[in-house]
C-alpha cells in the first residue's frame, strides 16, 4: 500500500489550484486583449458616425470640435492616434523577446500626439512630440543596448560575467594568501 504524507499531498493540492486560478485569470485576460484587438478595425471607422456639426452629444460625454473643423475631424484624429497606441500597449504587455522595451518608444510617441490632440486649442499637432521622443529614445535605447550586449556575451561568445566576477575574486583571495605565507616566514 502506498502512503503519501499528508503535507505533501496539501501542498501539492494548493500548487495546483494556484495554477488553476492563474490559469483562469490568464485566460481572462488574454481575452480583453483579444476583444479590444478585434474590434480596432470597427473602432478605427467609428469617426464616421460623428456628425460634421460642432458638437455630438451621445449621453454619456459630449463631444466638441475642439479646434478642429468638425467633430468628425477631431473624432477621426483621436482614434488615429489611440488605436496604435493601445495595440503598442497590448504588444509591450504580451511581448516576451529581450528587446520589448524599446516598444516604449513608439508608445511614447503616440501618447504624447493623442495628448497633443486632446489638449483645448491645441494649434499644432504631430510636431514637437519627436523631442519628447528623443528624449525617452536617449534612456531606452542604452538599455536595450546593454541588454543586447549582456545576451550575446553569454550565449553567443559563452562570457558569463558572474563566473568572470568569481573567478577574479578567487585570484586576489589567493594573492593575499600568498603574500600572507611570505610575511610569516
Amino acid at each position: 500500500m502506498k502512503t503519501t504524507h499528508t503535507k505533501q499531498n496539501k501542498d501539492s493540492k494548493k500548487l495546483k489550484s494556484n495554477q488553476e486560478t492563474w490559469s483562469k485569470k490568464r485566460i481572462f485576460i488574454d481575452s480583453i486583449i483579444v476583444f479590444f484587438v478585434a474590434i480596432s478595425p470597427f473602432v478605427a471607422y467609428s469617426y464616421l458616425a460623428a456628425p460634421e456639426g460642432e458638437t455630438w452629444d451621445i449621453g454619456v460625454y459630449t463631444f466638441t470640435k475642439n479646434g478642429f473643423s468638425s467633430v468628425n475631424i477631431a473624432i477621426w484624429l483621436y482614434v488615429s492616434k489611440l488605436i496604435p497606441l493601445y495595440l503598442l500597449i497590448f504588444w509591450f504587455i504580451t511581448c516576451k523577446h529581450w528587446w520589448y522595451h524599446i516598444i516604449l518608444v513608439p508608445i511614447t510617441l503616440f501618447g504624447f500626439q493623442l495628448f497633443a490632440a486632446l489638449s483645448k486649442g491645441s494649434n499644432i499637432i504631430d510636431e514637437n512630440e519627436s523631442l519628447w521622443v528623443i528624449i525617452v529614445l536617449m534612456v531606452i535605447a542604452p538599455i536595450v543596448y546593454l541588454m543586447r550586449l549582456r545576451l550575446y556575451d553569454k550565449y553567443v561568445l559563452g562570457i558569463d560575467l558572474q563566473k568572470i566576477d568569481a573567478e577574479l575574486e578567487e585570484y586576489e583571495r589567493k594573492e593575499k594568501e600568498a603574500e600572507n605565507k611570505i610575511e610569516i616566514k
